[in-house]
């Protein structure tokens, strides 16, 4: 079978900012109906050169053909005439607009030379959302009032309003569930059937081998492998490529016995009606123990509910044999509780303040003296804490929202360990964050749970709760099905769990 027809060919593309060569000579090449993979770690250029590809940025040097023709993409508008398309990972979308009006924003229907507004624009948007398998989506509704994987596809609905022949897709999957991310992969292929390309950004390396066509890697700037067949090129291959180096183990070594002393954590018959039954936990000091299950298994309910973000509606949670009040997050926080949430940029994260206030915020007490705060002292102490988790850069006066992901992560972390937590609760703590950063957290949290912290992981990803967990409680339906030393588990037997699990212990 003859290969499909490359549609875009972006050759020697540099592109240099104040202090930084962001992209040094990279080339990347797309068939038509094609998903190309496009992978690296933070840092290693990949937003760069799709804002480059999306018009948003001007290269330095280098040159792009489209269709075989050199082109220049002034601006975003110039990129979306020709049909190319881009889905930031933030989607930008209008909360207090409809459905059809966030589609066709900035170039609604018209006829006989004048805007055809509201019967005729929710019949267009009606005929995208059903091309693209979502015909229960109301074209009337409120954008702000839709879920996180229907704001995804009003998106890419708003992609294909134009004629689009590429679409660039930036991290889609994060913040979907599994069968959300089942149907964002049926509507990529029933799209590249079509003969649209897709150029795809994940962290994930398991969705490459499920959609993807070929792979580009970038580090640091740089095209180091173009063009690799995305099912057969092996894992460890590609992650040596991402990181300069082979990564035989990601997760540290768990100690040789289990942890021992008094609990620092204890839950008895804690409940919530309509999201968790009643279940017991303890944790000690030098323990991580895990929790494993599907979305809606009750996983970060159960975090919260211990954090007193929720209240419980039976049930007791000790730190240090001391009861706490039950939905008081005051009250977690002062025993000695500490929570990395799962949507940090939305729950923890102050985004327009510094590194330094991002991990002061919780103990501003110390730093606070009649009214003044201390601002020596507050930054001191900031860059103690990230220092120890070896957050870059090694500023804490940048502001946190300039930060990747896996150091963002660690800014929560340094939080916490200056407020002097006992207990660290961590929900979905690589979110994403890429590889070579993934290996760097698991080694922090190791590192803490040595040095004395009893933590809680939650984790929709199997491998990671198995890696990390010394001791793993399965969830399904809100219930705890099993508990087992992870090393007595597998993911095939945990999966079979949380699919047909049955009480156990």
């Amino acid at each position: 079978m003859a290969p499909e027809p490359t549609l875009l060919s972006m050759s020697g593309i540099t592109k240099s900012f104040p202090g930084v060569r962001a992209l040094d000579g990279v080339d990347l090449d797309v068939q038509a109906g094609e998903v190309h993979c496009l992978l690296g770690q933070n840092g290693a250029g990949k937003s760069t050169l799709i804002k480059v590809l999306a018009g948003a940025h001007q290269p330095d040097t280098g040159t792009i053909h489209w269709h075989g023709e050199e082109v220049t993409l002034r601006s975003p508008i110039a990129a979306m005439r020709l049909g190319i398309a881009t889905i930031y990972q933030e989607l930008d979308l209008v909360e207090h607009l409809s459905v059809a009006e966030n589609v066709h924003l900035g170039h609604e229907p018209t006829a006989a030379g004048f805007v055809v507004r509201g019967k005729a624009a929710r019949a267009s948007t009606a005929r995208l959302l059903k091309r693209l398998g979502h015909p229960e989506i109301d074209p009337a509704r409120l954008v702000g009032d839709l879920s996180a994987a229907q704001q995804q596809i009003v998106s890419m609905a708003r992609a294909l309003s134009h004629d689009v022949r590429l679409i660039v897709m930036d991290e889609p999957s994060a913040a979907l569930d599994p069968d959300e991310v089942d149907s964002l992969f049926r509507i990529v292929g029933d799209l590249t059937a079509e003969g649209v390309a897709v150029v795809y950004i994940s962290h994930r390396l398991e969705e490459m081998r499920r959609i993807g066509d070929r792979v580009t890697v970038l580090k640091d700037g740089r095209a180091v492998a173009g063009g690799l067949p995305a099912k057969s090129t092996p894992t460890r291959e590609v992650v040596a490529l991402m990181t300069g180096r082979n990564v035989e183990y990601v997760f540290p070594e768990r100690p040789a016995s289990a942890a021992d002393g008094a609990p620092v954590l204890e839950v008895q018959a804690l409940a919530r009606d309509g999201e968790f039954a009643p279940f017991d936990l303890e944790v000690r000091p030098g323990e991580i123990v895990g929790l494993a299950g599907l979305v809606g298994s009750g996983r970060s309910e159960i975090l919260e509910t211990i954090y007193g973000a929720r209240k419980a509606t039976s049930g007791q949670v000790r730190v240090d044999g001391r009861a706490l009040r039950p939905g008081s997050v005051r009250a977690a926080v002062r025993a000695g509780l500490g929570l990395a949430p799962e949507e940090r940029k939305a729950q923890a994260l102050l985004m327009l303040e510094s590194v330094t206030r991002n991990v002061s915020v919780s103990s501003m007490s110390r730093f606070s003296h009649g009214g003044w705060i201390d601002r020596g002292a507050e930054k001191g102490a900031a860059r103690a804490a990230t220092r120890e988790l070896s957050l870059r850069p090694d500023n804490p006066s940048v502001p946190i929202r300039t930060l990747s992901g896996g150091n963002q992560q660690k800014a929560v972390l340094a939080r916490w360990l200056l407020r002097g937590c006992r207990v660290l609760l961590l929900d979905e703590p690589t979110r994403g964050v890429d590889v070579g950063a993934r290996a760097e957290l698991y080694a922090v949290i190791r590192r803490l749970a040595d040095e004395g912290l009893a933590v809680l992981l939650v984790s929709s990803e199997v491998p990671e709760v198995l890696g990390l967990a010394d001791r793993v409680l399965v969830l399904r339906e809100g219930r705890v099905v099993h508990t087992a030393p992870a090393r007595e588990l597998d993911e095939h037997r945990v999966l079979d769990l949380v699919m047909e699990g049955s009480p156990a212990s």
